[in-house]
């Protein structure tokens, strides 16, 4: 326990760090945190999940974060009112799909204008989630 709190107490003060290395008297602005990690795995929540992809993104103050468009990913979410179901589209019905299951799990873990989020959803197979998030700048990772 005490490592964990050492480790929290380090990173709370390197972000207070600025460039100088000198600690900042306040933040540049107030805003409620937007900061969220997406993932794509194999599997579902019955067995463990093999992670193949990840990204970061943060939207608050500005859009950045290891997604590739955290601007056009941002803006959807907000559009969304952070809701990640809304993001979920009916398959594209002109994209034919196998009818095998091999499970795909996508996952936000995270917080949204300073509301905690853990949201997953799996889809039956690799298509499907491609045929349900075609356009999606989301899950566009």
């Amino acid at each position: 326990m005490r490592h964990r709190i050492a480790a929290v107490s380090s990173a709370a003060l390197l972000c207070l760090i600025g460039a100088s290395g000198t600690a900042t008297a306040q933040p540049a602005g107030l805003y409620a945190p937007s900061a969220l990690v997406f993932t794509v795995a194999q599997g579902d929540d019955e067995a463990p999940s093999t992670v193949v992809r990840a990204s970061t993104l943060s939207c608050a103050p500005t859009a950045v974060g290891t997604h590739p468009d955290p601007e056009a990913a941002c803006a959807a979410l907000a559009s969304a009112g952070g809701a990640l179901d809304r993001l979920l589209d009916s398959p594209n019905p002109d994209r034919a799909c196998p009818m095998h299951y091999a499970p795909v799990t996508v996952t936000a873990d995270g917080v949204w204008q300073g509301s905690r989020v853990a949201w997953k959803y799996t889809f039956s197979n690799g298509c499907v989630m491609s045929a349900t998030l075609n356009g999606n700048a989301v899950f566009a990772f």
